[in-house]
């Protein structure tokens, strides 16, 4: 199957909008970026040693003849293109992260199918984060040296312009995934190009403890498909998103989605853990109601949790305080068992044997554990009441009239028993 990108960029940029429907900012004139440099000595054993100088920058947006908004520091002016960056950031301008460094095309020479393109073009990568985790934007920037002929690396002067154009967008909204067991997920991966007709390869590969397994590729040039969870349509304009089947703990690990566009390859990383919250009881209802001399065995179990790593508490504290509870200090917990959904579940337990002065105190159970946004907690009220009185009465009265009776029935059994031996002779 052979999919044309003719529309490719046109489709994912008209939008303008993330696929929540938030609003895009494209009024954003320029950014504070850092300016990731480097540069390359071959050292005493004839190796390549690569050092990298972090440097003020601004990305600059405008049109071509623009003078610096900042003549302080590097600017990278990008002129209008059919890809914006722009169209993808959400949030305030404080919310992003700029980073632009040098990319390489690792000795491929070709000229780039772009709108006034050369074959000696630069190349650098500005990638905008979310402070929040909300998205990661890559964009390549390209720019032509005055200078022509082949080459990879030019120097960059404190004060320099530099012209670019955008050529490449990749981006993910899901950076880092939390789920929980037995979920869809979809994990987001777009990317839009300058130019029509791209030859486009995509690609979704999945690092998990130090394996790397390829889950999905496709390439438009021969049209071949491997794998699933990517929509072929759905590449034709600009959505590499996979979709997940149901997730389990063998889902976690980390998700590459790439792109590649000769001479450009792009890529983001997505995290993804299970985590499934544990649900909490307590072996007594909501109020206990003891007698003094009595004793109740108190269970908190939390069950079905995923990762392992859970946290149970007891409290104690009277009730209606607003003093810091009290931790318990005499509890005990059985060992994490391991249930067949792979989820993990832990008891802790303590005798609770009171006193009158124990009675109208609070017994709190809390659970912490990273799937909770707030602790879980589960409470009883504890009531300490005297054995009754009459219960007393009672049962000195039964004590005292049985051995009344058995004082009577004794001589009584004996008398009859010497009756029947005279008998006897």
């Amino acid at each position: 199957m052979f999919i044309v990108f003719g529309g490719l960029f046109l489709a994912v940029l008209a939008s303008g909008v993330g696929p929540c429907g938030s609003q895009s900012v494209h009024n954003v004139q320029w950014l504070p970026c850092q300016f990731v440099d480097e540069s390359i000595k071959i050292n005493e054993e004839g190796h390549k040693e690569t050092t990298y100088h972090h440097r003020n920058a601004v990305l600059q947006f405008g049109v071509l003849g623009d003078r610096p908004i900042n003549q302080d520091v590097i600017t990278f002016l990008a002129v209008a293109s059919k890809v914006d960056m722009r169209r993808y950031i959400e949030g305030g301008e404080d919310t992003l992260q700029c980073e632009i460094r040098r990319y390489s095309t690792g000795g491929i020479v070709m000229r780039w199918p772009g709108l006034g393109a050369q074959e000696h073009d630069i190349w650098f990568t500005c990638t905008l984060t979310h402070t929040e985790g909300l998205f990661v934007i890559t964009t390549f920037l390209r720019h032509t040296p005055a200078q022509e002929g082949k080459q990879e690396w030019i120097q960059v002067a404190d004060r320099e312009l530099l012209t670019t154009s955008a050529a490449m967008v990749v981006m993910t909204r899901t950076p880092s995934v939390a789920v929980g067991l037995m979920k869809d997920q979809m994990l987001h991966c777009q990317f839009a190009v300058d130019h029509k007709q791209a030859s486009t390869t995509v690609e979704w590969r999945l690092q998990r403890r130090g394996e790397r397994t390829k889950i999905f590729s496709y390439s438009s040039r021969s049209g071949k498909t491997e794998g699933s969870g990517v929509s072929v349509k759905a590449i034709g304009v600009g959505n590499a998103s996979l979709k997940l089947p149901l997730t389990s703990q063998a889902s976690e690990g980390t998700y590459v989605c790439s792109v590649q566009v000769s001479p450009l390859y792009g890529s983001h990383d997505i995290t993804l853990s299970i985590h499934e919250p544990p649900r909490v009881s307590v072996n007594v209802g909501s109020s206990l109601a003891l007698t003094l001399g009595g004793e109740q065995k108190v269970v908190c179990d939390a069950e079905g949790y995923y990762p392992l790593d859970v946290n149970i508490e007891w409290l104690r504290e009277p009730s209606g305080s607003s003093f810091l509870p009290e931790v318990l200090k005499n509890v005990l917990y059985s060992s994490h068992r391991h249930n067949k959904d792979g989820t993990y579940s832990l008891s802790a337990f303590f005798l609770l044997q009171p006193g009158l002065d124990d009675s109208g105190y609070k017994y709190t159970c809390r659970v912490h554990h990273q799937a909770l946004r707030i602790p879980i907690r589960k409470s009883f009220t504890l009531t300490v009441s005297e054995q009754d009185s009459l219960w007393y009465v009672l049962v000195f009265g039964f004590i005292i009239t049985m051995t009344g009776l058995l004082l009577w029935l004794v001589p009584q059994y004996l008398n009859a028993k010497k009756k029947s031996a005279r008998k006897a002779f």
